[in-house]
């Protein structure tokens, strides 16, 4: 049986870890940078990064309609930090790029989230946070990570600081706000996989 080919979008972030993650977990990484590599994967890693630079990136490739269309389709799909704020239906601190448009979002998670709303790059921080139905923490790295304000009805909450949600799961979408990579914590990574 061959391995999954599962994406990582490569427009900017911490692509290298992630596809170091999924050859870990048993997948084919596959870098994600144009609508043809997007068809021929079966799931799809956003990575965290600057999510205002990747979102126009994936619209200077012809990548952001076809990613919407892939979600809205069903792809299984992991977003760290930057990719949860993509995923997110609503993002409440909206960025302008340099000409002063709004930040989109991809969607199809149902949450709204603020960015940066543990602080600034230096005010990053680790924790050990425990998952649903999982009795081992996870290492949690956070970097001017985001954090859900609202989950729709359809969410489930898979790990919180505090009051609020940082680890999410919405049918075949996964969201964390913070880098299980950069942790080498891989279970994410096997949950988007076997889902394939």
């Amino acid at each position: 049986m061959s391995a999954p080919r599962v994406g990582v979008l490569a427009l900017q972030g911490d692509v290298r870890e992630h596809v170091e993650a999924l050859r870990a977990v048993g997948a084919e990484a596959v870098l994600v940078r144009r609508a043809s590599e997007l068809e021929s994967v079966s799931a799809l890693v956003i990575p965290g990064g600057e999510s205002t630079v990747m979102a126009r990136l994936a619209r200077v490739f012809g990548l952001f309609v076809p990613l919407q269309q892939r979600i809205a389709a069903g792809l299984p799909v992991l977003g760290t930090c930057a990719g949860m704020i993509l995923l997110a239906d609503s993002i409440l601190d909206p960025a302008a790029d340099g000409e002063g448009v709004p930040q989109e979002s991809l969607g199809g998670l149902d949450v709204a989230v603020r960015r940066n709303a543990f602080g600034r790059q230096v005010e990053s921080f680790e924790a050990d946070l425990l998952i649903a139905e999982d009795p081992r923490p996870v290492r949690a790295v956070f970097i001017r990570a985001p954090r859900v304000e609202r989950a729709g009805p359809g969410v489930e909450v898979l790990a919180s600081v505090g009051e609020h949600p940082v680890a999410v799961r919405q049918g075949s979408l996964l969201a964390t706000a913070f880098h299980p990579e950069s942790a080498g914590e891989l279970r994410f990574h096997r949950a988007l996989v076997a889902q394939l």
